[in-house]
């Protein structure tokens, strides 16, 4: 008899003995560079989303600055947040299907460039409803959706990669503090 699946939210919470920061070596080092790279579990992800307060956004890179700052690395894998962000988004929406009140606020995490994610739950135009309803503008950029003027919206964080909020917004956009979690 096959193993039953995992649920989304018990893929958020199987931390697989992570976080680890190892050296950069071998094939990826001519990829990422040097130092030491910050592999996070996934509830670090899903934490760093959560923080986010409504009308500020963040990028998957933002997630990474954070996560790296967190862990003193040079650097945190890009791969690892991005599919982090993926099951923390899919853990809400099953969650909010069975009737939860609080839940992290996925639609405001945003792909390189303020594109929305089509693989999120709901796809783009259940993205396009969230973030409209928050006051941003969501406009066509050839085949991708991006937010208007996104980088205004951007968070920051403070020394240990806590959400602190900003009133502006920096080269880096880096994470914020956000005033409460959820909606």
């Amino acid at each position: 008899m096959p193993k039953p699946r995992k649920t989304w939210r018990e893929k958020l919470l199987d931390d697989k003995d992570l976080p680890k920061v190892p050296v950069i070596e071998g094939k990826l080092s001519k990829r990422w560079g040097e130092g030491t790279s910050a592999i996070p579990a996934p509830r670090e992800v899903d934490e760093v989303m959560k923080a986010v307060p409504k009308g500020r956004l963040i990028t998957t890179k933002e997630i990474q600055a954070a996560i790296a700052k967190k862990h003193h690395a040079t650097m945190a894998c890009p791969i690892c947040c991005g599919i982090f962000a993926w099951i923390a988004a899919h853990a809400t929406d099953e969650a909010e299907t069975e009737g939860a009140k609080r839940f992290t606020p996925y639609w405001r995490t945003l792909k390189t460039g303020g594109e929305l994610n089509p693989k999120f739950p709901g796809g783009i135009e259940a993205l396009k409803v969230r973030l409209e309803a928050e006051g941003q503008r969501v406009v066509a950029k050839g085949k991708k959706w991006i937010v208007a003027d996104y980088e205004s919206r951007f968070v920051s964080s403070d020394s240990n990669g806590r959400a602190k909020t900003s009133g502006r917004a920096s080269s880096r956009g880096q994470l914020a503090k956000s005033a409460g979690r959820g909606r």
